[in-house]
């Protein structure tokens, strides 16, 4: 596989690429030069300048990954990604320390008026008078949004006896308060209470001119506005006159709506304290950012998910490692349905037993479905493209969770509507090293290790049957793996799961059906 790499990397990122794939760093591609050599890779990597456009993704035959070295995906068109199935992933922690700090020094910067202080002392003027600051010391700090940066600017903050006071819908109440912070019930009261506003959250419909005339009107006179979030957000002509009025007593920012902007009447204001989008450029930063760029897109070439992925069901929160571990087990059982079913329904359900339950599950939702199409769709399936397929096809997933596992700590049990009624598989992990073990299929209790081929054995209850069929498949030199037997009342019928080291072909199913007393025979093959 090939990755194209078109601007500054960090050596340690390129030099783990390389390891596994063939790099091309090509920096500085114009447009159409883009265009024109998207089509020979399977990853691409990007910083904030490439624009990777809907036309882009269009040409991009091969494309399977997008990483974005940084936070913001603005340059990345999502939507189209998606719809051809190709997964983006970002390094939205890469940045947090060094956008964090840049956000207390742009406070601090405006507070005491330091770069102004600064050129007045270069021009040879001793003039302390004229640059009075205010201490932050006891004041408010508002953050409007409390994700990776704003939780860091709050601890620094609060060690500088600040109070605290944060607007997010999406944080607990008990996380705020582990934190030692204050709950903002809306925005408004943010931006009325607060002696210093700062803004981290992203540029989307929403929040764009999120902070206009009526926000800043809303502000003490006293109080000052921080963006180092996203150009965009801020009302850059409304900002400036509620300056020039004196309506706030002052602004930092290191973003605007425009960018690359060196020009804006907000320079001219003494007031004012602007730096060049400097939020994520420190070493650290940008050497994290491109190392976590390229072991997004490595995963995801790998056939992975990224645990940054922007448009895939990664699991979030508490649990997500723990989730993650049953992803193969998940896109295995959904495989051994398919094989197992006569005419499959429309209608797939999954049950999560036990702890499992308690998490997030929409990547396990997925890695079922995915085994399930895999045997339907002659496409290459990932978990972008899947969820988009199986509504293509009309295919329903319904989900079900419960604490309670009777047999098992934890259980997914898979079922589908099909010509005979329902079919269902189930599966667990167990282990210190969390192995795979089929636990249900055919109808009957079993007790297998998963493995590539398979045979799957629905008999009569009666002796003889197991030396039937290691004769059938010695004769056939099909060497057996290990057995799995189960049955329901004694001489009525049985199931055998079979582990073998070859595909067993079709002659040899045919060979075991011809014999009295076996009912069915499939052979299936798992990954």
């Amino acid at each position: 596989m090939r990755v194209l790499v078109t601007e500054k990397l960090a050596e340690r990122g390129v030099e783990l690429l390389r390891r596994e794939f063939e790099v091309d760093v090509l920096l500085g591609l114009s447009p159409g030069e883009l265009l024109e050599r998207i089509g020979e890779y399977d990853g691409l990597i990007v910083r904030s300048a490439t624009k990777v456009t809907a036309e882009v993704i269009e040409a991009a035959g091969r494309l399977k990954a997008i990483g974005r070295a940084g936070i913001g995906v603005d340059n990345i068109d999502i939507e189209a990604a998606t719809k051809r199935g190709i997964l983006v992933a970002n390094a939205p922690e890469s940045n947090t320390v060094a956008a964090a700090e840049h956000t207390l020094g742009l406070m601090l910067a405006v507070a005491r008026r330091i770069p102004a202080a600064d050129a007045s002392l270069r021009r040879g003027e001793w003039n302390r008078a004229a640059f009075k600051g205010v201490e932050v010391a006891e004041k408010t700090l508002g953050l409007v949004g409390l994700g990776h940066v704003g939780s860091i600017v709050a601890r620094g903050a609060l060690g500088m006896g600040m109070r605290v006071l944060a607007y997010d819908p999406y944080v607990s109440e008990e996380r705020m308060r582990s934190m030692n912070v204050e709950r903002a019930g809306s925005l408004e009261e943010i931006f009325e209470e607060a002696d210093f506003v700062s803004l981290h959250v992203p540029r989307t419909p929403q929040t764009t001119g999120m902070v206009g005339e009526e926000e800043l009107a809303r502000m003490k006179p006293t109080a000052y506005l921080i963006n180092v979030a996203r150009g965009g957000i801020v009302d850059e002509t409304a900002l400036y006159n509620a300056l020039k009025q004196g309506e706030i007593a002052g602004a930092a920012l290191d973003v605007f709506a425009e960018e690359p902007t060196t020009d804006s009447p907000l320079f001219a204001l003494p007031n004012v304290v602007v730096t060049p989008h400097l939020g994520a450029s420190t070493a650290e930063a940008q050497d994290r950012a491109g190392v976590t760029a390229a072991e997004q897109v490595a995963a995801a070439l790998r056939g992975e998910v990224p645990i940054h992925a922007i448009n895939a069901p990664v699991p979030a929160g508490e649990g997500a490692e723990f989730v993650s571990q049953f992803a193969g087990l998940c896109e295995t059982l959904g495989r051994l349905l398919y094989q197992l079913t006569d005419r499959p329904g429309s209608r797939l359900k999954i049950e999560y037993r036990g702890e499992i339950g308690a998490y997030d599950t929409r990547l396990l939702d997925v890695s079922v479905q995915k085994g399930l199409l895999s045997r339907m769709v002659h496409e290459p399936l990932n978990y972008v493209n899947t969820p988009i397929l199986a509504k293509e096809r009309g295919l329903k997933v319904e989900t079900s969770k419960t604490s309670e596992s009777s047999d098992y700590t934890n259980l997914v049990v898979v079922r589908i509507e099909s010509n005979g009624g329902e079919s269902v598989v189930s599966g667990t992990l167990t282990g210190p090293r969390m192995q795979p073990r089929l636990v249900e299929a055919l109808g009957y209790t079993l007790d297998i290790v998963p493995e590539r081929h398979m045979l799957f054995i629905r008999n009569e209850d009666v002796p003889g049957m197991i030396g039937k069929v290691g004769t059938i498949l010695g004769e056939h030199g099909i060497n057996i793996g290990n057995m799995a037997v189960g049955r329901g009342e004694p001489g009525s019928r049985a199931a055998m799961a079979v582990t073998v080291d070859e595909p067993v072909p079709p002659e040899v199913v045919e060979s075991l059906l011809n014999i009295p007393g076996f009912n069915d025979a499939r052979a299936v093959t798992l990954y």
